[in-house]
């Protein structure tokens, strides 16, 4: 009766992590998804107190509130420009946890069936080394990942040598083949750890050469990788409510995997494997696409063209969040709404570092979500618009993924401001973007460049339209 309460509180919890993932689908039952997802996982949690197959309640409790305290000065210190640093160490530490609970599950195991002479369940044996091999992937991977983004010791270039590829699949072959020994011989725990340390050098080889433009698709991929730990781990455990969890993460994370490799044109293997960014890819020279060709503006001239606009539309990118000008941005839109001009915003499904960055900036500096459109949507209504100001975005307003099918971004999805009848590029220089290669819409008969800060930029934007 009590194992069947427990399941079946388990299943309920389950549940409400599906609700939960659907209501996150959109901005505005997000915090209700978020709030039905929080319910689940407290339910969860309560049952598995109520199980009392735990260590003890008061190393619990000084989980939570060692756990607690530190996720409050997270909470407090990080900014949202370092969200996408913050989801990758959330990532690890799920990876992480992963390893440890595994590790010692079959520690304690051993010790109990040892002395019975009883043999190691194959389900135990086997989700063990699968939750040691992911667990430890995921949490160096997203070490680096995080390392990149904040580009404190590694660069937030890829970083390739030669024989990378061969190096990554032997070391692969080596975790696989030390996790078959532990199946074959469970009673050696130290083989799990061996195959933990070959799998952690296997995590920060796959992440380093992937540049950090690429980091929304392997936020994506870690994130799923979290989730397959996890239910890995449920196995081990014969947790059921921590099965399904993994499960969803698993089976999210992959989805929206897929959805970021589709918007970027481009293969989860090309991104993993193909080093875009490491350095300036051949074709068209800049001097031969900018020579002579692109018009430098001023506060001031914006000013006169947004003053006879009637619709605006902001494409935002990385630079924004780079120069955390969103709070100027909605001060700007504020400023052009009370006179009568239409406001909106362009999101490209890869702008940024995560998936939904330019989204939770602009939320945070309170931009009502109803102007956030798609690309898509934005798309349909580029000529129609007057002035398109792009903040900070490079290679998803770039024209030659359409002109060039052997440049780095052929074919990816843009966000078609050069069909608007006048383009405003705000940016600190001509330097190339992620992909390495010069941008046309620069030297493009209807843009104007604005070079410098975004934030800056804008400030002064708001005072000339307001001198005006």
């Amino acid at each position: 009766m009590r194992e069947a309460l427990i399941n079946i509180s388990y299943l309920v919890a389950s549940v409400l992590f599906i609700f939960g993932l659907k209501g996150l689908a959109h901005p505005r039952t997000a915090v209700r998804g978020n709030l039905i997802g929080a319910l689940g996982m407290l339910l969860a949690v309560v049952v598995t107190l109520f199980d009392r197959n735990i260590v003890s309640f008061e190393v619990i409790l000084a989980g939570i509130v060692l756990g607690s305290a530190v996720g409050a000065v997270m909470a407090v210190k990080i900014r949202m420009t370092a969200m996408p640093q913050l989801v990758a160490l959330f990532n690890g530490f799920g990876g992480g946890a992963s390893v440890l609970v595994a590790g010692a599950a079959l520690v304690e195991v051993l010790s109990l069936a040892m002395p019975e002479g009883e043999a190691l369940s194959t389900q135990m044996k086997v989700s063990t080394a699968a939750s040691g091999i992911i667990g430890a992937v995921t949490f160096w991977g997203s070490l680096v990942a995080f390392a990149k983004l904040q580009e404190v010791l590694i660069p937030g270039r890829p970083v390739l040598f030669r024989g990378q590829h061969v190096l990554n699949l032997l070391i692969g072959i080596i975790s696989l083949t030390l996790g078959v020994w532990l199946v074959i011989n469970p009673e050696l725990s130290s083989i799990y750890w061996y195959m933990v340390a070959v799998a952690s050098v296997l995590g920060v080889l796959l992440v380093i050469p992937i540049g950090g433009a690429d980091m929304p698709v392997v936020i994506c991929l870690l994130n799923s990788y979290s989730g397959l730990a996890a239910a890995s781990t449920g196995f081990v455990l014969n947790n059921n409510g921590l099965i399904i969890a993994g499960s969803l993460v698993g089976a999210s994370g992959i989805i929206l995997t897929q959805i970021m490799c589709k918007a970027m044109n481009r293969s989860l293997a090309n991104v993993l494997f193909g080093g875009v960014g490491a350095e300036i890819t051949s074709g068209p020279r800049q001097d031969d696409i900018y020579a002579g060709r692109v018009k430098s503006t001023t506060a001031e001239e914006v000013a006169m063209l947004l003053d006879s606009a009637r619709r605006v539309v902001i494409v935002p990118g990385y630079g924004m969040a780079v120069a955390q000008a969103q709070h100027a941005v909605r001060d700007l839109t504020n400023l052009l709404e009370s006179k009568g001009i239409t406001v909106e915003f362009a999101i490209h499904p890869v702008a940024g570092r995560m998936p939904g960055h330019m989204n939770v900036l602009l939320a945070e500096a309170d931009i009502p979500y109803e102007k956030l459109k798609e690309m898509d949507e934005a798309n349909a209504m580029m000529q129609e618009t007057d002035v398109s100001i792009v903040l900070g975005a490079n290679d998803v307003v770039n024209p030659l993924a359409r002109t060039d099918p052997h440049c780095p971004i052929a074919g990816m999805p843009l966000i078609d401001v050069d069909k608007s009848r006048t383009v405003v590029v705000i940016k600190r220089s001509l330097s190339p973007g992620f992909a390495g290669i010069p941008n046309p819409l620069f030297a493009a008969d209807n843009t104007l460049m604005y070079f410098g800060d975004g934030k800056k930029n804008i400030i002064d934007l708001i005072q000339a339209v307001k001198e005006g």
